[in-house]
């Protein structure tokens, strides 16, 4: 059996640190908590958990309070979490199975982040993480904000999934703003930088600057494919909200550069055709985007809905637009068929019975 460090970085977080701590003290041999700063119950509430809880001076990189963390931990293995994680009970017993079981020639095991999330609870977004690694190997933190670990050895994919369950909302501009000081300092963000900038901008609504970034990062051509590819659909986006179809449609064909189409990709162009009023085009790509399997062990962002159920309900919007009420009706279903009683099926079912029992 592996002993494991869980580490944290805290700050502020007395209404969900407990909730964390409880959910994750079964398989944890030890608990280091690093305070950047808090001035709530924060640390009084981890207290009841562990000990070892250490003042950290923030300076806008978390990078360096997690590696100062990682510094504090004394057992075999690493387990990261941020203070709005939890482990649901299913995943506690697929963990706990794994301390016992897993082979110590194992450097990282790699989890599954769910982090999207509908009114029903179901996961809509989810990527792979690294996070249960070998402390003896000293895996750096890199990048000051939307940090990430430089990881290499032997690594495995795991079936157990952190859920990310955010109670309040962060400030929307906290890593803008950190990105913003490192600019002015003059320094020069990496290509992954350059790209979390431009995504950063792009949530902020700074549509102009967000393209300006995208662009740079994809002609820097150092990233990674699956940021490449996220790069071209949140400059389609962006593109959208200034109403540039022209280049909206450039930047979604732009992705096949890089590899075969996503069904991301081509529920965007769908949504493009349909906003066009070319339903038939648009029916090409929502039916492309059905066909297109969804990636099991890919360590890049997994938008669920775009593999099942967007495209079928999408594709009952274009056939009820061309007036063809028994396809739509079909396609309907079958976007039921991926999230049961969900409210937008059943409003069609509803709008479609309508016009059935009027013809």
């Amino acid at each position: 059996m592996i002993t494991i460090s869980l580490c944290l970085i805290v700050k502020n977080e007395e209404d969900v640190i407990e909730r964390c701590l409880k959910s994750a003290k079964d398989i944890a041999d030890e608990i280091i908590i690093v305070d950047t700063g808090s001035n709530d119950s924060t640390k009084e509430i981890c207290a009841r958990y562990t000990n070892k809880i250490f003042d950290f001076k923030w300076n806008n990189n978390f990078s360096t309070a997690r590696n100062y963390s990682f510094s504090k931990a004394t057992k075999e293995y690493i387990l990261w979490l941020d203070a709005d994680d939890v482990i649901l009970d299913e995943d506690m017993e697929n963990f706990k199975k794994l301390k016992y079981s897993l082979d110590k020639k194992v450097d990282v095991v790699m989890m599954k982040y769910n982090v999207g999330f509908d009114n029903k609870g179901n996961t809509t977004l989810s990527y792979y993480r690294e996070r249960l690694l070998k402390r003896s190997l000293e895996f750096q933190w890199k990048e000051p904000v939307h940090e990430y670990l430089d990881i290499s050895g032997n690594i495995i994919n795991s079936d157990i999934s952190i859920t990310h369950k955010k109670q309040h909302v962060d400030a929307s501009d906290r890593n803008l703003l950190i990105y913003k000081k490192i600019l002015y300092r003059g320094k020069v963000l990496s290509p992954r930088g350059t790209f979390y900038y431009a995504r950063e901008l792009y949530y902020n609504k700074k549509y102009d600057s967000s393209i300006k970034y995208l662009k740079k990062f994809l002609d820097s051509k150092k990233g990674w494919v699956e940021d490449n590819i996220n790069a071209c659909f949140i400059l389609s986006k962006c593109y959208a909200y200034k109403k540039d179809r022209k280049n909206m449609l450039k930047a979604l064909l732009k992705s096949f550069e890089y590899d075969n189409p996503r069904a991301e990709i081509c529920c965007q162009l769908g949504y493009f055709y349909l906003e066009g009023r070319e339903y038939k085009k648009a029916i090409f790509w929502y039916k492309l985007a059905t066909q297109i399997k969804k990636p099991e062990n890919s360590w890049g962002f997994i938008s669920h809905d775009y593999f099942g159920y967007l495209p079928n309900i999408q594709l009952a919007v274009c056939y009820d637009k061309m007036g063809n009420i028994e396809e739509a009706v079909k396609y309907n279903n079958k976007a039921g068929e991926f999230k049961h009683n969900d409210d937008a099926v059943n409003y069609n079912k509803s709008y479609f019975k309508k016009i059935l029992d009027k013809s």
